[in-house]
């Protein structure tokens, strides 16, 4: 059997992308989601389909990771439902001055900014999902 693990690791627009298109539908709780603000992490801990391989009811948890971040905005998330689960719909990003603004977009108009000086996010998967 195929212990395939999936490490993507994205410093531009295409990584950003490959890691957007794994992740895209993936299941996120929030008390998933982390902000380290002394080392500037911010995690995302989520349930994703496998869309890389050909084994499409495959699920899988998996470690979304984005480095060097300076602040974090969220928007129409209620943080204090530790029960809520958010569906992430894609990553996106834009160029502002010498910062980038990482998008994670959610269903529900739901979404998350993050102030970066760099792109540096990885999606890590942790386990399979017997």
């Amino acid at each position: 059997m195929n212990k395939y693990l999936a490490k993507i690791i994205a410093n531009d627009q295409e990584g950003l992308r490959m890691i957007s298109a794994c992740s895209s539908g993936a299941k996120v709780k929030i008390v998933d989601i982390k902000y380290l603000e002394s080392s500037k992490v911010f995690l995302l801990s989520i349930e994703r389909t496998k869309v890389e391989t050909d084994q499409e009811d495959k699920k899988i948890n998996s470690i979304c990771r984005f480095d060097f971040v300076d602040k974090v905005r969220s928007k129409n998330i209620n943080q204090s439902n530790k029960d809520l689960i958010l569906e992430l719909i894609g990553i996106d990003y834009l160029k502002n001055n010498d910062d980038y603004e990482i998008n994670l977009i959610f269903n529900n108009n739901a979404h998350i900014a993050l102030t970066t000086e760099t792109i540096e996010a990885r999606l890590e998967d942790q386990n399979e999902i017997k």
